[in-house]
Parts: C-alpha cells; structure tokens; sequence
C-alpha cells in the first residue's frame, strides 16, 4: 500500500463528514439548476466533464471507477441531482462538502465521523465560475484522523482556485485571511508569493507587487477600483498619503471572504496596475448552506502601551431558494507606540570660519568650510497611536431562475487615529538644520569619513527645540455595487456592473507646541545602531525651557469613482467563448491643506507657567520638557479652527479623470494531444480625458490655472495554461498595460515646506503621459494531488518611460514666488530644493518566484498533522534618476522604489482535531523610498525586515474555539536612511509586539 494512497483515502473520509466552517457550494452550483449535457460515456471521463461544468472537485479512487459507465445527465438540474443521475447504476454514492466530491462504493460502512470546529469568523466562499478537476486515490484504507478542515481546508481551496485561473494567480480564501495573525489586511497579503509590505505605526499599510510600488498595483473591491488615504504621524513616511495607493490599513481582513492577486493581465480586465491586480471579495449569504451566524471576540495588547482593547466580529446570514441577506461587522482598536531615533534627512552643510572651533585640525576645517553631508534635527522621537476601526457590509442577492442573478454588496469603513507625538531636535533658533551654520553654534570636534558625511561631532552654542503634537484624523470609506448577470438563451450570458464609492479623509486637528532651550553644549555619534545624543543641560528641568511657535494644520481629501461595465460572452462551442463589452469610469480627487504657523520667540521665547509643561508621556529613549498642548493653547490664544485664508499654497489642487474603455476578447478550452489547453487572447482600448486643476508657481507666484489632457491607446494580453501531465500546469502569459502617473504628479500645483534655514518645493506635472508595459511570464506548477504544490516562475516588464524626479537646489528668489510664503529669518537667498516629476528614460524588472506548499501527512503518528507554505522571490529593476538641472545635470541608475531583491515568507503549522499551532515568518531585503536629493545622497530607503508571528487555537466544543496571537514577536525595528552608497542613518525605531486572546464561535 502506498503511502500516496492512505494520505488520498484518509482525505476522502474526512471531506466524506459533516464540518461546521467550510466551503458550500454557490449559489448556481448548490441552489439553482445548471445546465447539463453529459453523455453515455466511461465514468471516469464523465466525471471529468462533471467537475469542469460544475466547478467541483472531485476525489474518487481508480478502482472505484475501473470498468464503470455512466448513461450521462442531460438538462437543466441542480448539482446533486445531476450527480445522482449520473451515478445511477454504478454502485456509488457521494458525499459533498463545500466544493470537495467523495466518491466511494455504496457498500462500505460510514466511516467514523472526525470532529470539527469553526475555523474562523468566516467559511470559505466557493467560487462559482472557477475550473475544478478530478483526483483519484491509489488505494481504499481505513480511515484516520487527518483534520482537513480549518487552515488545511483553506489552503486546498486557495490551490483550486490557484490551479483553475488561466493567467497568473494566487489566493487567500477566508479561514486563511481571518486564521493568520493579522491585525489588516495589508499583512495577511504579505504571505502571497511577490508581496511585500511597508509598516507604520505598528501595522502594515501598504503592498509592492513583484517589485513594483503601490501605485502600480491596482485593488478592486466587489468589481470596482478602490482608493483610500490615511496618513502617518511620521514625516520621514509621507505625513498625509495622497495617492493612486490602496492604504491596506483601512480594513480589518475578517470584513472579506477571498482575495485573489491576479498577476496576469488579460484584456476582460479594467487597464491599469502594472504589477497587478488585487481583487477583494465580502461575503454573501448563497456562499452558505443555509442561515449563519458568526461571533468572534477577543482582547489585544501592545508591550509598548498599557492597557487592553477589542477586537470585534460579527456576521448574520440567511437565504430562500431566491432570495438572500447578509451582514457582518468587525470593529478594533489597538493602541501602539513606535519610538526611537530619527533624522529630519541629510544635506550638505558648510560652516563658515566663525563657527569652526580652535581644535579642528586643518584639513577637517577644510571640508567643514567646503561643505560635508550632516544629519538634520538629530531627534529622539515617539509616535503614540490610538487606532479604531470599523467596518460593515452587507449583501442582497436575488436568484428568481438559472437564468438570471444580481448581487447588490454594500460596503462602508471608518478609521480613526489619534496621536500624541513627541520630539526633541537641534532645530532652535540656532540649529544644525539646512544647508548652512552661520549663528551662535561652534563645532568643537568632527569625525568625517570616506564618504564626506559627519559622522560624530561636538558643539557649543546649540538651542534645542522639543515638539509635543496632538493629531485627530478619520477615514470615511463608502461603496456600493450591483451586479448582475442574465443568460437569454444557453450560449449567451449578459453581466451587468453599476458602482460608486466615496472616501473621505478628513484631519480636523494638528496642533503642535514647540519648546526652546537656548545655548547649550550637544554632541551626537551616528557610529551606533541606534545613534546616541548627549546634551549640555538638564532635559528634564521646566526652567530651561520657553514657548518658540505654535502651529495649526487641517487637512482635506475626497475620492469619488463612479463605475459602469457592460459585456457578453457567447459560446461559440465546446470550446470557444467570444467576449465582448464597454466600461466608463468617473474618477475624481480633491483636498487641501490650511496651516498657521506663529512664531513666540521674538523678540524673546514666550515664557510659559511650569505647570503648562511636562515630560514625555509614552516610552521614549530618553526624557524632556514638551508643552502642555491645550494649555498653552489657551494661555496664548492662537486659533486652533482655520478658515481657507489659511490655505497652504499650491495644495488644493483637482485631478478630474474620465475613461471610456472597451475589450473584444476570445477564451479557448479544449484537449490538444490529451493535453487540456486553455487560453484567451484580446485587445483593449481605452481613452482618459484629464483634467488638472490648481495653483502654479509663475513670476508673480502662484495662479490658478486648469489644464486638459488625454492619454489613449491599445492594449492586447495572451494567456495559455497547458496541463501537460495530469498534476502538472504550464502557464505562458504575453501583454501590454497602462498605469496612470500619481495624483500628486499630475497635479496642477506646488506644495511649500518650511524649516529653518530653507525648505522645499514641490511642483506637480499635468502634461506627465502614462507608464506603459510590456510584459511577458510563465510558471510551471506541480500539483501534489490535494495535499500541496510546488511552483516556479518568472516575469520580465519593459516600461517605455518611467516618470522620475528632478531635483535642485536654488536661492527661493528664482522660485519666483512671493517672499510672503515664508517663515520669519528666511529671504530670497534662503536656499530651496525644487523638484518636479519628469518623464524620464524606461525601466525593467524581472524576477522569479518559487512557492510551496504541502500537508506532512505521509509522516507517522502525531507529525502527520504538520505542514508548511513558503515561498521566496528575487526581483531586480532598475530606472534612471535625475538630480539638478542644465548644466548641474546628473543620472544615475538606481533600484526601482519599494523593490526588495529578495524576499520570503514561511509558515509552518500544526493541526489536528482538538488544537492547532502556526508559526509565520516574512523577510524581506532592502529597498528605495525615494531617488534622494543630490548625486552624491543619492537613494533614501530602509533595511531589510524579518517579522515573525504566531497562532495557536484550543477547540473547546464543536464550533467554538479559544485563539491566542502574536505579532511581530521580535520586535523588528524599522531602519530608514539616507544614501546607497554612504548609509547615512533617518530613522531607528521599533512598535512593540501585540497579543490577542479570544474566541470565535459559529452557529
């Protein structure tokens, strides 16, 4: 007896029983009739055809079906009577579990019947159109206690679905998303081979795909594109996302049921997403058996914060044979507090003769006086986070006929931040920030290194500055989608999409107190991990420290996106099906920034009662007196609400996108050689009328102005997937595709940035034309029956332009805008860096990708219940960046932004009937934020992470269980820096690890 056949028999026998939080079939395979024309044949091939109608799997063992024939079915019946029809006269009889088909001799005794338990706040949901196909055991045994529900059931239905797609594809179906210790659904991505992700605050936020950043990666939600902004308390990661990027962070991952990352492109798809698409799913009630109630509840903490808070959810589910509703809730807060060490960046920095003491040698005067690379700020930093977020769907869905359907899903999510920041920099009224020291600071020893960067030094004449900053923002995400699907005659079916969704980011509070510290000695060393600071005084005594500034800031940002699709798809034969159809979306952002910054330190710092200060109130590395925010507020009497006439120059700009699009394409399956071949090839064309609207920078500063544009073209896409051996798929994929530039890029405005000693200006881009691809791709996928796969493949992208920034640096006089925009000490000699979008030379990447996954159950005793999921991918890219302009020009060839050479991702668990274990591990090596400011700083970015997590669950009866979690039980810090070649220090900080404990139980 082979070990292959008790493995595949013990399988059968336990999909064979009943399981509380599985899969069901869908609404069209298990609820309504479908259309059947199989005939008088061999079982086995009968069976075949069976499973590529109904979409189900079907698991049989050879001998079962030796010799046999089947009269065949004909009509339109539903699943189980068309299966029965189909056994008549064979001796067999079928068990059915979600998607999974046991077959066995109706002669054998009902084997023993496994306990199971629900698996996660959601069943799996099937998916109706996806291809199955048939597995055969080798042998008949008895049966043994392999738990093929729960993470284990996932995983074979994510290999289904995986196996069935014609183009390139990974899945997560629900007991995966909401069983991995996930905090959103940005981290329950990063196990997908090809994603990785970028952490703020403690949680993931964003995803790369294959190399390529967030704006490339295009994310729809029940059909429709999806963008939503948050922000982050830190500078150094964007402050405020305004972007085409999906903030993952937006939605708790229990809100969905599958999401499939669709590397392939074919032209049925909307144009757009370079790297990808990421289709999100939320439940609906014909994804049940019948009526579903769900309740999940559990405590969370953070070990850099105190205290312990709710993770929440819910869902309600209930359907007639026509007629269904659903609707789930998942609510959490978290608290969390990232600190550390941060740099404001790097610049270069000379010191005049004056400000260069008696002990520096004479060659290190000399570079002092010439200009070396200095850190900016030098600030112990912590950022406080108190983090809500709520999320609701609900589902309509009406099946009156097999002839016609329609969903309605509706979707709404809040997310709220409250932050209390801190920070202690170099940055008073005599800092060691621009590009310039020229006060009351004296350098009283140096150390620069090979690379002109300052890496220790020691002052005299140093004022201090410390920040308190109180911000309250919140994230309003509303969607709401019908689609519907009409089949007039056998051959032909009519789909049908209507959407709209609106995501409103609004920051009504951003207060800051600055403090100052005058005249003071201070040293710091960039040499350590963490870099260290020593002061000159008493960072903790009230008496030092007076009122310097106060600012206010509010922020707005509107997305709306309205979607219409209609298309066809008509079968021709057996084996081709032409596709037809049209799409018009309707996509616009609007926001702006109003800010007050009022100085306090003229012609002295403001003095302030001690008890309006106090010292940091969260983990810190070391202490200092911060203001006391809403005190000091309301001793001075500065305004905290602000009015447009506060309006942030060249921030509230418009960008106003209408496309028309339409596809005609041909999908093909048939048997080439015994081989099942299955392909589509088309063609897309689209049209985008832009529109840009906004301020920009012009000799009398800045003017409203309004710019149209149109951007249009074709876009063909192959895809082939050829099962060349009864476990083994080859996948051959050839396309061209469109990514619209960024938001800010096409904006029609500038953005200023103030800070002592000179700033920033940033400039949008209207007449950008888009990033367009070329792309070509194959795997080779070996499917080990239903217990794993293994997988190798590759990708190359060839962009025709890749749009990059040019920077330089230049007196604000020949900005050309008014010296009324800027801030007290600074003049039309101030230097600035400006910088542009441009559409800059091409770029590639390429990579290969190598995944596996598999069930231990050949090993004995207890380790049969073992098993794993890894994959691991090398990426290279590269795009040319360009620094200065005319004859100051530089290039330079640089990795592509948010792309890690390698990354990997591994789980390892453990489960069996009564409790279950996973460990989970994702690393990934460094990558690029940003080209940098200067050829000789070129590249900011950060170092390679590994973060490691676990799940461990106690079934305590059937369908409830206890669940403890880990995240980020290392610890990893997240390590920014300036330059590629120097490795000049930004940031060191680290987010503590969070634990959960609770319980999920189904009825």
């Amino acid at each position: 007896m082979t070990t292959k056949g008790i493995s595949l028999f013990s399988l059968a026998i336990a999909l064979a029983t009943p399981a509380i939080a599985q899969a069901q079939p869908t609404g069209a395979a298990a609820n309504g009739a479908m259309r059947f024309d199989i005939a008088a044949s061999d079982l086995r091939g009968a069976l075949t055809e069976f499973s590529r109608v109904t979409g189900l799997q079907v698991v049989v063992a050879p001998s079962a079906v030796a010799g046999r024939r089947t009269a065949g079915v004909r009509g339109a019946l539903t699943t189980r009577a068309a299966l029965d029809q189909l056994l008549r006269g064979t001796s067999l009889v079928a068990s059915m579990r979600g998607s999974v088909v046991v077959l066995k001799p109706a002669a054998k005794a009902p084997a023993p019947r496994p306990t199971t338990v629900a698996t996660a706040p959601r069943p799996v949901a099937v998916a109706e159109a996806a291809p199955a196909y048939v597995q055969e055991q080798q042998a008949e045994e008895p049966a043994t206690d392999i738990v093929v529900t729960g993470f284990r059931q996932s995983l074979t239905e994510a290999q289904r679905l995986k196996r069935g797609a014609v183009g390139a594809e990974d899945d997560i179906v629900a007991t995966d998303i909401a069983a991995f210790p996930d905090l959103n659904l940005a981290e329950s991505l990063q196990r997908v081979p090809g994603i990785t992700i970028t952490r703020d605050s403690g949680e993931g936020r964003q995803i790369a795909l294959r190399g390529l950043g967030a704006d490339f990666t295009r994310t729809q939600l029940n059909g429709m594109e999806v963008l939503g902004n948050t922000a982050s308390g830190m500078d150094n990661r964007g402050g405020v996302s305004r972007s085409r990027s999906f903030d993952y962070s937006l939605f708790a991952s229990e809100l969905f049921n599958r999401v499939a990352v669709q590397k392939s492109y074919a032209a049925e798809q909307d144009e757009g997403g370079i790297a990808g698409t990421v289709q999100l799913t939320t439940a609906r009630p014909f994804d049940y058996a019948g009526s579903k109630f769900v309740v999940s509840a559990k405590g969370q903490t953070n070990t850099n914060t105190s205290g312990v808070t709710p993770r929440i959810v819910a869902l309600a589910s209930t359907h007639s044979d026509t007629f269904g509703a659903l609707v789930s809730v998942a609510y959490s807060q978290i608290r969390s507090n990232e600190y550390g060490y941060r740099n404001w960046g790097w610049g270069l920095t000379k010191y005049a003769a004056a400000n260069i003491g008696p002990n520096i040698d004479a060659d290190t005067r000399t570079k002092l006086l010439n200009g070396v690379w200095q850190s900016t700020a030098q600030s112990p930093s912590s950022w406080y986070t108190d983090r809500k977020r709520l999320g609701i769907t609900g589902a309509l869905q009406y099946r009156p006929s097999d002839k016609f359907k329609i969903d309605v899903d509706l979707l709404y999510g809040r997310l709220w931040d409250y932050r209390d920041d801190y920070a202690l920099a170099t940055a008073g009224a005599n800092p060691l920030t621009g590009s310039s020291i020229g006060g009351t600071q004296i350098i009283q020893s140096a150390v620069i290194d090979g690379t002109n960067t300052l890496r220790a030094a020691s002052f005299t004449g140093i004022d201090l500055r410390s920040e308190h900053h109180i911000v309250k923002n919140h994230t309003d995400f509303y969607q709401g989608v019908a689609n519907a699907q009409w089949n007039p005659t056998e051959n032909l079916t009519i789909h049908a999409l209507g959407g709209y969704e609106q995501s409103d980011f609004g920051q009504p509070v951003f207060d800051k107190v600055f403090m100052e510290a005058k005249n003071t000695a201070f040293s710091f060393d960039m040499r350590p991990t963490i870099p260290v600071n020593t002061y000159g005084i008493s960072l903790t005594d009230p008496n030092n420290w007076q009122l310097q500034r106060l600012d206010v800031q509010e922020n707005k940002i509107t997305n709306s996106y309205a979607n219409g699709k209609l298309d066809a798809a008509y079968k021709l034969n057996d084996a081709l099906t032409f596709k037809a159809g049209g799409e018009y979306k309707h996509f616009i952002n609007s926001g702006y920034t109003w800010v007050n910054k009022v100085f306090h330190n003229t012609p002295t710092l403001t003095t302030v009662p001690n008890d309006l200060k106090n010292t940091v109130g969260v983990d810190t590395l070391l202490q200092y007196i911060v203001g006391n925010v809403d005190g000091i507020y309301a001793l001075i009497g500065d305004k905290r609400n602000l009015t447009a006439a506060n309006l942030q120059a060249g921030s509230d700009y418009r960008v106003d996108e209408q496309t028309w699009a339409g596809f005609a394409q041909v999908d093909l399956d048939t048997t080439v050689g015994g081989m099942r071949l299955r392909a589509n090839a088309g063609l897309r064309y689209y049209s985008t009328d832009l529109t840009s609207s906004g301020h920009l920078a012009t000799g009398a500063g800045f003017v409203p102005v309004s710019i149209e544009t149109n951007s249009s073209g074709w876009l063909p896409a192959a895809n082939v997937a050829l099962d060349v051996a009864k476990d083994v798929v080859v996948r051959l994929s050839a396309s061209r595709n469109v990514n619209r530039p960024g938001l800010g890029d096409l904006a029609a405005a500038g953005s200023i940035t103030t800070r002592p000693n000179g700033g920033s200006l940033s400039l949008g881009n209207p007449f950008l034309k888009p990033y367009k691809a070329t792309s070509v791709e194959g795997s080779v996928e070996w499917y080990m029956d239903a217990h794993g796969f293994a997988s190798v493949g590759f990708f190359y992208k060839n962009m025709d332009s890749f749009i990059t920034t040019a920077t330089t640096t230049m007196p604000y006089g020949q900005t050309g805008l008014p010296l009324s925009l800027l801030i007290q000490g600074q003049d039309a000699s101030t230097p600035y860096d400006v910088s542009q979008p441009v559409n800059g030379p091409g770029a590639k990447i390429k990579g290969i990708e190598v995944a596996f996954q598999h069930d231990f159950t050949f090993l004995p005793g207890p380790l049969k219940h073992l098993g794993v999921v890894a994959n691991g991918t090398w990426f290279d890219g590269e795009r040319t960046a360009i620094y200065g302009t005319g004859a100051s020009r530089a290039t330079r060839i640089l990795p592509l932004d948010a792309l890690s050479k390698w990354a990997f991702n591994a789980t390892l668990y453990y489960e069996n009937k009564l409790w279950g274990v996973r460990v989970s591990d994702a690393y990934r090596s460094e990558y690029l934020t940003g080209i940098g400011t200067a050829i000789t700083n070129s590249g900011s970015g950060i170092r390679g992470t590994n973060n490691v997590d676990f799940q461990a669950h106690v079934n305590i009866r059937p369908g409830i269980r206890l669940i403890a979690e880990g995240i980020n039980l290392t610890n990893e810090p997240i390590r920014q820096f300036d330059s590629i070649d120097a490795y000049r220090p930004d940031v060191y900080t680290t987010s503590g690890r969070t634990f959960t404990f609770g319980f999920s139980a189904e009825f």
